[in-house]
This record gives C-alpha cells, sequence and structure tokens, in this order.
C-alpha cells in the first residue's frame, strides 16, 4: 500500500490521466451493454458498425504493448532486417482488407458464423474441425495474452514503480470489467479511441527517442561502430530467412488470427470494407514505420547494451532527458491503452469460441440469455488464467508473440484462406492440416535448420501440400448454399 501511496503522489498526472482513461471505458461499458441485446451484439456487433471504427479496431487490436515495447525495441538488437516489419504489416493489412474482409463478411453472414471456429465448421461440415479450430484458438491466445500482460507489467512497474504482479491485477480487473459489460460494441468504441491515441504516441515516441539520440542522422555513427557495424548487414545478427520467418509469423495474424477476423463479420457493408481498408493501411504504415527503428536509434542512448530488448521503450519512459514528464505521463497511458486494445479482444475471442464452439457442442445448445451469461463468465475465467500465467511469463514479447502468431498461420491459413477461395476442402483435410501445422512447429526446432529457417515456412507449406492432397482425395462437401457462394 505505501508503494502505490508513494506512486500516486510522485506520479500524479498519470494516475490522472489513468482516472479519465478509466472514465471513458465505463461510459464505452455501459453503451455496448445497453445495445447488446443478443449474442450477436455480444460476439460481432450485429453485424452492422462502420468502417472507420473497424479499421482503428482492427489496427489498435493487433498493436498493443506487444508492438510498443517489444517490436519497438527488437532492432537495437536484430538491426535493419527488423525493418521490414513496417512494410510487411502494411502488406498484410492491404491483403486482409482487400481480399479476406469481403469474402468472409459474406460467407459468415450466409453460414449463420459468428466465430472463426464455427466458420470452418459450418465451411467444412465438420463438428470435430470445429472444435479443433477452437482448442487451438484457446491455446494459441493464452501465449498472445501472456506477451501483453508482460508488456503493460514491464512499463507500469518501469514507470510508476508499482511491482510487476500490481501492475497485472490492475490491468486484470480493468479490462475483465468493460470487457463482461459491453462485448464486441464496447471493445470496438474503445478501441477506435486507442487507435487515434496509439498513432499520437507513435509521434511523440518516435521524435522523442531521436531526438535524445542525436537526430535523424545519428545512426550514422551507430554504423560506423565496431560494435554495432553488424547491425546494418541485413544477416549481420541472425539469417536473413530467419528473420523473414520471425516477421511472417508476426504479421500473417492480420489474415488468420480469429481476433482480427472477427472485426470483418461486424462490417455493415461495402463502403465499411473501403473505408476500414484505408483506415487500418494507414494506420499501420505510420506507426509502423515510427516503432520498428527505436531500438537502432536507442544504441546512441544506451550503449552500454542492455539484457532485454523489451525493457528499452521502458528505460526511455523514464529517462528525463529523452521525454518531458507531461509527455512521458500521455505515452504511459497511450500504452496502457494499447494493451487493453488488444487484451479485451483476445478474451472475447476466447470466451465466445469455448462457449459457443466447445461447451454447446459437447453439452449441446443453450438458450441465448443462458449463452451471453456464460460468456462473460470464460471472459473473466481466461483472464484470471492468463494474468496468473503472467506473473512467471515463460518468454519474452517477441518471442510469445511470434509463437502465437506461428500457430494460426500454421493451422488456419488452409482453412480460412482456401475455404474462402477454393470450393474444394473436407472436415478431414481441415484437420490433416491442423495436425501437420502444429507438428512441423513443434518438432522444426530440433533439427539442425532450425537456425537457418523459422519453422513458419516449412508450416505452412506442409499444412497447405497436406489439406490439397486430403481435398483432392475426399472431394468437397456437398452443400447448395455453398454453391450459391461460389458462384456469385
Amino acid at each position: 500500500m505505501s508503494t502505490l501511496l508513494q506512486s500516486l503522489q510522485t506520479y500524479w498526472p498519470v494516475h490522472l490521466l489513468l482516472l479519465g482513461y478509466a472514465g471513458l471505458l465505463a461510459y464505452h461499458a455501459w453503451a455496448g451493454n445497453r445495445e447488446t441485446r443478443g449474442v450477436a451484439d455480444y460476439y460481432v456487433g450485429g453485424r452492422s458498425m462502420g468502417g472507420v471504427a473497424l479499421g482503428l479496431s482492427f489496427f489498435a487490436t493487433y498493436s498493443s504493448t506487444n508492438s510498443f515495447v517489444g517490436f519497438a525495441g527488437q532492432s537495437y538488437e536484430w538491426g535493419i532486417a527488423w525493418l521490414l516489419m513496417a512494410p510487411l504489416a502494411v502488406v498484410m493489412s492491404v491483403v486482409a482488407w482487400v481480399f479476406v474482409a469481403p469474402r468472409l463478411r459474406r460467407f459468415t453472414a450466409e453460414l449463420g458464423s459468428l466465430t472463426v471456429a464455427d466458420f470452418i465448421g459450418f465451411r467444412f461440415a465438420s463438428v470435430p474441425a470445429r472444435v479443433a479450430a477452437a482448442v487451438i484458438t484457446l491455446f494459441a491466445s493464452f501465449f498472445y495474452m501472456t506477451a501483453v500482460f508482460k508488456g503493460i507489467g514491464n512499463l507500469v512497474e518501469a514507470f510508476l514503480e508499482i511491482p510487476y504482479e500490481g501492475a497485472i491485477v490492475l490491468v486484470f480487473v480493468v479490462v475483465v470489467g468493460y470487457t463482461v459489460a459491453g462485448g464486441f460494441i464496447s471493445v470496438v468504441k474503445t478501441d477506435a479511441v486507442q487507435g487515434v491515441v496509439m498513432v499520437l504516441a507513435a509521434i511523440l515516441l518516435f521524435s522523442g527517442t531521436v531526438r535524445a539520440a542525436g537526430g535523424l542522422q545519428s545512426l550514422t555513427s551507430v554504423r560506423a561502430s565496431t560494435d554495432t557495424a553488424h547491425l546494418f548487414r541485413w544477416n549481420g545478427t541472425f539469417p536473413l530467412v530467419y528473420v523473414f520467418g520471425v516477421l511472417v509469423a508476426g504479421t500473417a495474424k492480420l489474415v488468420t488470427e480469429p481476433r482480427q477476423l472477427s472485426r470483418f463479420y461486424a462490417l455493415d457493408g461495402e463502403g465499411a470494407v473501403r473505408s476500414g481498408a484505408i483506415t487500418s493501411t494507414l494506420a499501420f504504415a505510420l506507426v509502423y514505420s515510427l516503432l520498428v527503428p527505436l531500438g537502432l536509434y536507442a544504441r546512441n542512448i544506451f550503449p552500454e547494451g542492455v539484457s532485454e530488448t523489451d525493457q528499452i521503450v521502458p528505460m526511455l519512459l523514464t529517462q528525463g532527458s529523452v521525454f518531458a514528464p507531461g509527455v512521458a505521463a500521455f505515452l504511459i497511458v497511450a500504452m496502457v491503452a494499447a494493451a487493453m486494445s488488444s487484451l479485451d479482444s483476445v478474451l472475447l475471442v476466447m470466451a465466445s469460441t469455448a462457449e459457443r464452439d466447445i461447451m454447446a457442442v459437447l453439452r449441446g445448445g443453450r438458450s441465448e440469455a443462458e449463452e451471453l451469461r456464460r460468456t462473460r463468465m470464460w471472459v473473466a475465467l481466461f483472464a484470471f488464467i492468463t494474468a496468473l500465467i503472467a506473473m512467471r511469463p515463460p518468454g519474452g514479447i517477441v518471442g510469445l508473440t511470434v509463437l502465437s502468431g506461428s500457430m494460426y498461420a500454421a493451422c488456419f491459413a488452409p482453412a480460412v484462406l482456401l475455404g474462402l477461395f477454393w470450393r474444394g476442402g473436407n472436415g478431414a483435410a481441415v484437420l490433416g492440416s491442423f495436425a501437420t501445422g502444429l507438428f512441423v512447429l513443434l518438432a522444426w526446432p530440433l533439427l539442425p535448420i532450425a537456425a537457418l529457417i523459422h519453422q513458419v515456412f516449412p508450416a505452412i507449406g506442409l499444412a497447405l501440400l497436406v489439406y490439397l492432397v486430403l481435398a483432392r482425395a475426399g472431394g468437397p462437401v456437398g452443400s447448395a448454399r455453398l454453391d450459391r457462394l461460389f458462384a456469385d
């Protein structure tokens, strides 16, 4: 308690901003709860939301503290190869909105799908594929949420001098409160505000770091030093193909991860798709172009080296010579917002998937009111479990994020992407691709060439191959609705 009181006295501007932000969350929770009349509203906003809000939500959901803390510091160790993150994120955003969003919106509305797992089950007429997709979603989501909790815990501990565990508990209480109450509508409205805040935060974070490092041209001294010259070679730290694999695993989630794809379920028309695509892609282009070079500039601020790149941004925020107190206060609140924007979305996906695609399938259907009540219970339970795991996280932010992304890419790329664009495919093909993708992800690191090629490439490639072979062998699912969807 004494530590908290000391933090309140010393960092009162931050706590004041956090209080205002909490008030905004409470309002959106109330508004979302008022507009939620059924499961479709709670899961996907009643399929009637605008493109700008969903575009900002799509960006904000992805860009949590994993980006502002983990991704922003990674170039300190990995150098210029890490800068490929920015264009790759833009490309994946374009692919997601231009190619995936219109078809997924139409398919899910026609099939009555509310989750990615039930889309897979309905598309391939397979209950086992639906349940397997749900289990994969839950498993991968735990890794990602642990990374988000770790990022915000490190940040609050470094800046506000609140114990790491206390920061985890604080975030847990707030995010569970408004997600349970408001559901998807509350999450998207909050994300839209958080997205704007994150854009401003990226501008301030970049300008302050570059100024403290000596200006834009200060990287020439980093490149000239014998200790850091390797950071300016494409293969200077790790083989470029390995780094590119990490980046693919980290950004492929934009086209395969349920929390991202759920935004497309809620679009209210073709105009919303266009405005969402423009909003999301511009946000990714601006923010990631500013974030990913920060680690390189930090070499001039922390030349002695740091033990963990996840600590670079928290260290920058505590340097009075880098950011004025007011700016630092805004940045810490922005990064708390970044964490919330991801945690709420992942929790909602996990809860809806557990209730709709596992429990309801195994035990039989429930009334809509009962399904809604139980989904809210799952939100609280999954947040509690992840908070416990985050107390002693099993890895770094980037590593946990990439592992989660690799699972989604290897398992869901065949079922989701080919399921939308190719009439072939069946339940056996989906299950075979799931098993292959997971097996390769786990087994590849044991091979001698694992350090040269990231496992996401062989995992996706072999999963696709198995899917195609089993799809050809078993033939497509017979369905008049699917025939109509693919005929359009």
